[in-house]
């Protein structure tokens, strides 16, 4: 169990725990466009969901997760949270998924996605979490693919992605009429190299915001920046 300022997460029957690159794109993903409805693809816990719903006055939150275990736990930390008359999770593929909303001309101002990033050599021993952490379990075209499909005009799509895969992802996007808004790099400590990248991205062609995040100073010692961005959430922030 993750306890937060404002709910709890259960994760005991998710392969993927909470971890720091969901609670940065929950509190990092852009906001200013007051979504009506926002989509999580491949919600695990459920956390990101929350953590927007704390955030934004959006009307519905739906949440698709293709876990069976991981859908019943994040339906469950739904129920459990003040927000549950706006919180909804599908147990589903992206793609069929999309595929069902796409019919229904369904679309949504916010798209997000902490998505499964090691290639298929990787092994953690551990089948359920490296089906979580597989690009096959959600292969980045997939991904791209279902936000521009059901994505509204003025949407946002945003995620968190290994650094190494930024330049990739962006050129994917790109080729589906995608477009970089805001570009956010994130270092360990001052000294570590850049490890993540969140990415929000519009139908807009602009020149995107770009920027640095560093996490700590020394260990557990937090920078400015990163208790900012999280002190809504963390209880020790």
């Amino acid at each position: 169990m993750f306890s937060f300022k404002q709910f709890t997460v259960q994760q005991d029957r998710c392969a993927m725990k909470v971890g720091t690159d969901g609670v940065l794109l929950g509190a990092w993903t852009p906001l200013f466009h007051k979504p009506f409805n926002i989509l999580d693809i491949g919600a695990g816990t459920g956390l990101i969901a929350l953590m927007l719903a704390q955030r934004s006055d959006a009307q519905q939150i739906d949440a698709v997760e293709i876990d069976e275990e991981a859908y019943e736990q994040c339906v469950e930390n739904f129920e459990q949270s003040k927000w549950n008359d706006r919180l909804f999770c599908y147990h589903a593929s992206i793609d069929e998924f999309t595929e069902e909303l796409f019919e229904e001309e369904e679309e949504y101002d916010l798209i997000v996605s902490n998505p499964p990033f090691y290639s298929k050599n990787y092994s953690s021993g551990n089948n359920k979490r490296d089906q979580a952490r597989f690009q096959e379990a959600l292969p980045f075209d997939e991904l791209i693919e279902s936000a521009q499909a059901l994505l509204s005009e003025n949407g946002i799509f945003s995620v968190i992605i290994p650094y190494k895969e930024e330049a990739n992802f962006i050129e994917l996007t790109q080729s589906v009429r995608l477009f970089p808004l805001k570009i956010t790099r994130v270092k360990g400590n001052t000294t570590s190299e850049i490890k993540r990248s969140l990415l929000a991205f519009s139908r807009i062609e602009q020149e995107p915001l770009v920027d640095e995040l560093i996490i700590e100073t020394n260990r557990h010692k937090y920078t400015p920046e990163y208790t900012e961005l999280t002190k809504d959430f963390y209880l020790k922030m």
